[in-house]
């Protein structure tokens, strides 16, 4: 199982050292276009595998794609992060030129790679590459919902005083600001809904907390997180190498799920080998059917500034 992580900065970093943890990658090959960078990152890491006993190889190339031939996955990291203030759709310019050049390259030497998007603005990065390239839909697969869905159970295990094993909870919709989707109806600790530990207002205050989650690290970071998205990535990497099965919300692109069409936005659906295997239809409140509609009409107001 050869694995492509693009980007070698904190994020693609954070993946490609979660994916080699975890042991069940041949090969990590991580690719930057800055000189040397990729290399370094890729010998600091190696260096750690007799400590961290695993026996992935991770391999570190300057901006040459061949090296990346026959992957099974690939990551798309790479654009430029959010800085304090700024807005996830407005990193769109740069970032999509970068994208649509980045997954071509990868197709060409990996004509059936499974590609996960986690440049932003996420959810139209996801759909460029939908519109730019020949991959089938279920192989184009945006990570947001993964890493919204992870803080959405830290700010419910925080506020309940609860061990986070007991928590589950689940983000759908875009990945931005307004436009998540953190469904308080199906969050359980230990099958019990958090409704029965949580009052109205506290529970609304940890779905406010979660939707601003990644503008709050940046504030306090000066610039994106990359702990929690280098691990979400891993989750979704092993889900798919390992033909796990396992749900995750992800970006996909919808032909009349949930009511929506021509869009990539966050829903559950199972991973497994094939990449995204099914969309899981779960029942909304109408509450929660009107955020998602109106998150749908946030992400496709973003799709409109692409130059397709």
């Amino acid at each position: 199982m050869k694995v492509t992580v693009v980007g070698a900065g904190a994020v693609g970093a954070s993946c490609a050292e979660y994916i080699a943890i975890k042991n069940f990658a041949s090969e990590v090959v991580l690719l930057d276009i800055k000189e040397g960078y990729a290399e370094g990152k890729a010998m600091d890491l190696m260096q750690c595998a007799s400590l961290n006993g695993f026996d992935t190889k991770i391999t570190g190339v300057t901006n040459d794609y061949s090296k990346t031939a026959g992957s099974d996955i690939a990551v798309i990291t790479s654009g430029i992060p959010r800085k304090p203030g700024m807005t996830r759709e407005e990193l769109i310019g740069i970032n999509a030129g970068i994208v649509k050049t980045v997954s071509a390259s990868l197709i060409e030497h990996s004509p059936n790679v499974i590609m996960i998007v986690v440049s932003n603005p996420m959810d139209t990065m996801t759909y460029l590459v939908h519109k730019t390239t020949s991959l089938p839909k279920n192989k184009i697969i945006g990570m947001g919902g993964a890493l919204d869905s992870a803080r959405f159970k830290y700010r419910l295990a925080e506020a309940m005083e609860a061990p986070i094993s007991d928590i589950d909870g689940m983000v759908i919709g875009g990945h931005s600001d307004k436009g998540m989707v953190p469904l308080s109806s199906h969050a359980t600790r230990n099958s019990i809904n958090v409704s029965e530990y949580l009052s109205e207002d506290r529970l609304q205050q940890v779905v406010e907390a979660t939707k601003v989650g990644g503008a709050t690290l940046t504030k306090l970071l000066g610039t994106s997180a990359w702990y929690a998205p280098g691990a979400a990535v891993s989750g979704l990497v092993q889900a798919i190498a390992c033909d796990q099965k396992k749900m995750f919300p992800c970006s996909t692109y919808l032909e009349g799920e949930y009511g929506l069409n021509d869009i990539c936005i966050g829903v559950p659906v199972i991973l497994g080998k094939n990449g995204i295997e099914k969309i899981v239809d779960v029942p909304l409140s109408d509450a929660e059917k009107a955020k998602m509609q109106e998150s749908a009409t946030g992400v496709s107001k973003t799709n409109g500034l692409l130059d397709l």
